[in-house]
């Protein structure tokens, strides 16, 4: 869903993944060129989704350890 939100508006996209200073970027961008704002909307999307994946996989190994 937030993939979709990037190429129809790229601000609103990462203002879901939480990140103001990325949301102030993102309408920057978007107001220039549409293009980079979308570009900018997917990589801080991608980030977001990876860091979840990441904080998962360590809660995962923190339960088997102990």
């Amino acid at each position: 869903m937030r993939y979709f939100l990037c190429i129809i508006l790229p601000p609103l996209a990462v203002l879901t993944t939480g990140r103001i200073g990325a949301f102030l970027l993102s309408c920057l961008l978007t107001l220039c060129l549409w293009i980079p704002g979308v570009v900018h909307a997917i990589l801080v999307t991608n980030d977001y989704y990876e860091e979840r994946r990441h904080r998962q996989m360590l809660r995962a190994i923190r339960r088997n350890r102990y």
